[in-house]
């Protein structure tokens, strides 16, 4: 910790270098705050399960196929449709080859190692997102922020998720730097990042730098700037991505256009996969960020509230006005609360500004507090707000970090069994002998979305079988075990998810069957785990079962109290008893042996 000033010598805020000295503010430097949101990531990359199967089927399967050959594909990988950038995959996937061609790890290793990585890009980005956030609003304002950023919970779950969305949010995670240099002045990396962010993560990431080009073109009348590097960032990074995808797909592909068209120029659009009421988003937001979400939809009421009633000096004119430097993310809500299909990602790209608007709103509320406080006062304050209102900053900091930390336990807790079972799933091949001559059928009915990623198979003979359940929609299918896979448009896709029967498994081929176990079945969906004659439990796990748990005490973990209120299912690895006894198959290692 320090009190040197480390932003800029003229700060744009309410809070003046001079001052800083006189208010006792103590905040991270850069280094300190660097290693603090990279302690924080490097515990998402570990310890965060997989929440979207839209990441696994996606991401970490077509980028296993690249790796190692096999992987499932889905209908958005087929050239048919063309959506997906193989492109975005192979950044990541590159350092991860290059890991592979050196140490030839476990599969298991290269998938943490490139979580690992995308949490370095992560923190790196969100460094640079402090570092201006104190430029442009403050000390007390960018602590606050790092604070949230730190320890929420959306940002645990975000951080580390292969995921565009993710991205699109933070080096790796682009839109928090395009927001970062603007707040910075630095319109040219702006604008590259926007760039970035849009064509290769997430083409709706475009909407977060509408109000960068705004304020160029109109406010500041730059249009030769804004020209120019709009057209060198297009095609440096537009002609590259579009030679390598056309390269995949054997056939010309401009990826973003394929999957803007998709959702805006089709008749069903993205709806077909289900949609949300209105305030979705609040209850998903609140549980990620608790009070701070709150505020920072409350925060546009206090900024007016605190211009209509506190006397304040005025922002410098150098300084962004609130309503610019806070659009983005307003935007961004006005757009995605009105889209009928909602998910918890498509907020990842907005999570560092939810931060900031948080913590803006904080800062409203201390200064709305000192003013009243005065006025009732028969005694004249001669003191900072900040300095009279500390306890306003304890407790909001206390609150939030307690039930941000409280609910990443809970996710951990209740929901990280699939790992787990799928690390002990990823050691039977140094435990036992398994046959590598033969295919090993591991089947998934019911709990497929939750299935991490092929990288947690022992060997690449292990291959991914579906059992029918309840499920209607449409599954992936394999990779096809050729030289050209990518190019060749595989039968039985479809872009409407409808069901294709082609996708199912016999259940008595199955080697293994990875199933949740919390005493509900249906004909389609039996609890294999109680099929004794035909199956044994190998591995097993606790899994929340949320029906039947309670509704605060599954969301947020409260130590010596929360088992009380929460009942737990068992997320178990199950082994087909009638090929236990084949020794080419599966046969335990001799120690005494060796």
């Amino acid at each position: 910790m320090n009190r040197e000033f480390f932003c800029y010598p003229v700060m744009f805020n309410d809070v003046k270098p001079e001052e800083t000295s006189d208010t006792g503010l103590i905040y991270p430097g850069v280094d300190t705050a660097f290693k603090l949101l990279l302690s924080a990531r490097f515990c998402s990359a570990i310890w965060s399960h997989i929440t979207d199967c839209d990441e696994t089927y996606n991401y970490w399967e077509p980028s296993h196929y690249l790796l190692y050959g096999s992987g499932q594909q889905t209908w958005e990988y087929s050239p048919q449709y063309a959506l997906r950038s193989y492109m975005y995959l192979l950044i990541h996937m590159v350092p991860a080859k290059l890991y592979h061609y050196l140490l030839e790890p476990n599969p298991v290793l290269v998938f943490y190692f490139v979580r690992c990585l995308l949490s370095v890009g992560c923190a790196l980005s969100e460094v640079y997102f402090y570092k201006n956030v104190c430029r442009e609003f403050g000390i007390h304002i960018g602590r606050l922020t790092l604070v949230f950023l730190i320890l929420s919970s959306g940002m645990y779950i975000a951080s580390a998720a292969f995921l565009p969305s993710s991205f699109s949010m933070c080096v790796r995670y682009l839109s928090t730097v395009a927001i970062a240099a603007w707040y910075g002045r630095r319109y040219e990396l702006a604008i590259f990042a926007t760039a970035i962010s849009a064509l290769l993560g997430w083409p709706f990431a475009a909407l977060l730098g509408l109000p960068i080009a705004m304020e160029m073109l109109i406010h500041k009348k730059e249009w030769s700037k804004f020209i120019k590097w709009v057209i060198i960032s297009g095609t440096v990074i537009l002609v590259p991505m579009i030679w390598v995808d056309s390269m995949y797909y054997g056939k010309l592909v401009i990826a973003p256009l394929n999957i803007i068209i998709y959702n805006v120029f089709t008749n069903h659009g993205p709806n077909i996969y289900g949609t949300e009421p209105f305030n979705y988003y609040i209850y998903n937001g609140f549980l990620n960020f608790n009070f701070v979400f709150i505020g920072a939809l409350w925060a546009p009421f206090g900024l007016v509230l605190v211009w209509l009633i506190v006397p304040a000096r005025p922002r410098d004119r150098l300084c962004l006005s609130y309503w610019y430097s806070l659009a983005p993310l307003y935007l961004w809500f006005l757009v995605f609360f009105l889209q009928p299909h909602k998910e918890e990602r498509f907020l990842f790209p907005v999570y560092p500004m939810i931060c900031l608007a948080g913590s803006i709103a904080i800062d409203t509320i201390q200064k709305l507090y000192f003013f009243i406080r005065t006025k009732l006062s028969s005694l004249h304050i001669a003191y900072h707000y900040l300095q009279y209102t500390v306890h306003i900053t304890f407790f909001a900091i206390l609150i939030c970090s307690f039930l941000g930390i409280s609910r990443s336990l809970a996710i951990y807790k209740g929901y990280y069994a699939p790992m787990e079972v799928m690390i002990d799933t990823n050691k039977l091949g140094l435990e036992r002998e398994i046959s590598k001559d033969i295919n090993i059928n591991f089947c998934i009915g019911k709990e497929w979305h939750r299935f991490p990623s092929s990288f947690f198979f022992p060997s690449n003979n292990w291959k991914l079988q579906y059992l029918r359940s309840e499920f209607k929609g449409q599954l992936p299918q394999p990779f096809l075990v050729h030289e050209n896979a990518t190019s060749i448009v595989q039968p039985y896709f479809n872009d409407m998810n409808r069901e294709e029967p082609t996708r199912y498994f016999s259940l008595d081929k199955c080697h293994f069957i990875l199933d949740l176990d919390i005493d509900i079945e249906t004909i389609l969906e039996p609890n294999y785990s109680r099929l004794n004659d035909n199956f044994t439990i190998i591995r097993s796990s606790k899994f929340l079962n949320s029906a039947r748990s309670h509704r605060f005490f599954r969301a947020f973990y409260i130590p010596f109290v929360s088992h009380k209120f929460c009942t737990y299912g068992s997320y178990n690895l199950l082994q087909n008893i009638k090929f236990k006894s084949i020794p080419l198959l599966l046969k335990e290692k001799n120690t005494k042996s060796s």
